[in-house]
């Protein structure tokens, strides 16, 4: 079997491309439902890693483009086989740094830009032996403000920013947001259950908009043991389609 012979099963006619290094969780599936891309709308997501919310965002809500930008080759190769294998349209897959963004990238043009980024600061917490792991879950190639700034140049004036992050790190998040023109607009955090302290949270912000942060009711997604009813809405046909 081929580094790139695995796929899990997205959508009725949609596969993605996943391997050891390059896979996804549930935080890809909240961010992209969270997000709600509009049909309009031109989409970026940075640090897209396998595609996974480029995709979603794509089968889920039909917007008008969708890019997805990664620093990591093997992972833009993923994502272009993810869409040539299940013909995606209109869904452009850039190897490219975000922190040297090139004319390829949509600059000044996209109404959302959704960003999965690394939780864990530089040097803080036990680093994965996996390069690609620890460039995903640590800030060793980019930080919250080089995601904050790289998306304010991809903004339309008005355009929305939506990433999530651990809420230890939600300080840092807001400061970098507001140090590049992105006001914090919505919140939300996330719980495994009504007994559990948060352990995400979601947040959006629009480029040059007003200061008024509304704080959305707290999403669980564990009841009685299984998934609650509104994490079993994001998810779709997904865990059923995957053995779930």
């Amino acid at each position: 079997m081929g580094k790139f012979d695995k796929f899990e099963q997205l959508g009725e006619s949609c596969k993605i491309c996943v391997t050891e290094e390059h896979t996804f969780g549930t935080d890809a599936f909240l961010l992209a439902d969270f997000a709600n891309a509009r049909h309009k709308d031109i989409v970026c997501d940075l640090g897209t890693g396998c595609g996974i919310i480029a995709v979603l965002e794509k089968i889920r809500y039909e917007p008008k483009k969708v890019y997805g930008i990664d620093i990591q080759k093997q992972a833009i190769e993923q994502f272009e086989i993810t869409v040539r294998e299940s013909a995606l349209s209109q869904v452009y897959p850039l190897h490219m740094d975000l922190k040297e963004l090139t004319k390829e990238a949509p600059i000044d043009s996209c109404d959302l830009v959704t960003c999965n980024p690394p939780y864990k600061a530089y040097k803080a917490g036990i680093e994965s032996e996996l390069d690609a792991h620890k460039i995903a879950r640590h800030e060793v190639l980019c930080n919250i403000y080089d995601v904050c700034a790289a998306a304010k140049r991809l903004l339309k004036f008005g355009g929305r920013l939506c990433l999530c992050n651990r809420p230890e790190r939600l300080a840092d998040v807001i400061s970098a947001m507001k140090a590049n023109g992105i006001e914090p607009k919505l919140l939300r955090f996330v719980s495994k259950d009504k007994d559990s302290a948060p352990w995400l949270f979601l947040i959006e912000g629009r480029k040059g908009g007003g200061s008024f942060l509304k704080v959305m009711p707290q999403l669980y997604i564990g009841t009685g043991g299984g998934i609650s009813p509104e994490l079993s809405r994001i998810y779709g046909n997904y865990s059923e389609e995957n053995g779930g």
